[in-house]
């Protein structure tokens, strides 16, 4: 990827960004009194923890592709940042990999305890379906979003990958079940965040099974290069302290395959995810540029 293109990538993803940045804390709130305000504090301490805001710039991103304007989707974007937030404090939690730091801050359960912790991102997940409910979107679309979020979100989809990373810790699991693994635990909600988008957008039948392939090539990619990261980057970058994986034994591409086939699997996933949307042309070139920028992370 040239300077330029990485400047021009750069750019509209801090845009973005902001965009969700701006709009998160105008939906927490909306909603009104509170019965609790430590809950809404540690729903807010990690909520506005800060982070790359991927998955609402990939659902926005979509329907750019699919020929709508992606910030007319802003509340549904900050909706799917909701439930990952939600994920990613239950993930912390000491009965799951017990880490310390997200993001170069306490964990939610350092500060609130694991009680409040819980609460918290139990509140978050629910909380983002009430924010779809508000996107401004036929009901029609709304409820198709709403099946496709909550399918991803649960036993089906992340949840169900949860479990299953859960069990497998200490084992060496074969590698087709750490891909169904992760297409359920990470895979889930990127495919739901770009299905999303185009569904809302109204894309075409064409267009969003092109996106579909897309989304799933895109998690694909992006967690080989979490395992990757977690071995050859820093914190700064992964935003959680590096070697996590090796700690809690986990299984991932680098230790069931190499660090070199590891490398070379993701990019056969990004060269696939650039192929599956070559017909939607230019107006999907800022979702080919994450993409290509995704693999950059790890050379």
């Amino acid at each position: 990827m040239t300077e330029n293109a990485l400047k021009e990538i750069k750019t509209k993803w801090d845009q973005r960004r902001e965009l969700v940045e701006a709009e998160l804390p105008r939906q927490l709130h909306q909603s009104g009194k509170t019965l609790d305000k430590t809950l809404t504090e540690a729903m807010e301490y990690s909520l506005m923890a800060g982070g790359k805001r991927l998955r609402p710039i990939l659902l926005m991103a979509a329907a750019d592709a699919a020929g709508a304007k992606g910030e007319d989707f802003i509340a549904s974007a900050c909706a799917i940042e909701m439930i990952h937030t939600y994920s990613l404090i239950h993930d912390d939690l000491p009965a799951m990999d017990n880490d310390d730091y997200r993001r170069g801050k306490l964990t939610n359960h350092k500060i609130y305890g694991a009680g409040m912790a819980t609460l918290a991102g139990d509140a978050l997940l629910t909380l983002a379906f009430e924010v779809m409910t508000r996107e401004k979107a036929s009901a029609e679309m709304k409820l198709a979003m709403i099946q496709e979020m909550s399918s991803a979100a649960g036993f089906q989809g992340m949840v169900g990958g949860q479990a299953v990373d859960l069990e497998s810790e200490g084992k060496h699991i074969p590698l087709e079940l750490l891909r169904e693994m992760h297409l359920g635990k990470t895979g889930a909600l990127f495919k739901a965040a770009i299905r999303s988008g185009a569904i809302l957008a109204r894309a075409d039948d064409k267009t969003l099974e092109a996106l579909t392939k897309y989304a799933l090539a895109f998690g694909l990619a992006f967690q080989i290069t979490d395992d990757i990261l977690d071995v050859v980057g820093d914190e700064a970058t992964i935003g959680k302290p590096v070697g996590s994986d090796e700690r809690n034994n986990k299984s991932t591409y680098v230790t069931l395959t190499s660090l070199e086939e590891a490398r070379r699997l993701a990019q056969q996933a990004v060269d696939d995810g650039l192929k599956a949307i070559e017909p939607i042309g230019e107006k999907a070139k800022f979702l080919g540029a994450l993409l290509e920028y995704l693999i950059c992370r790890n050379k």
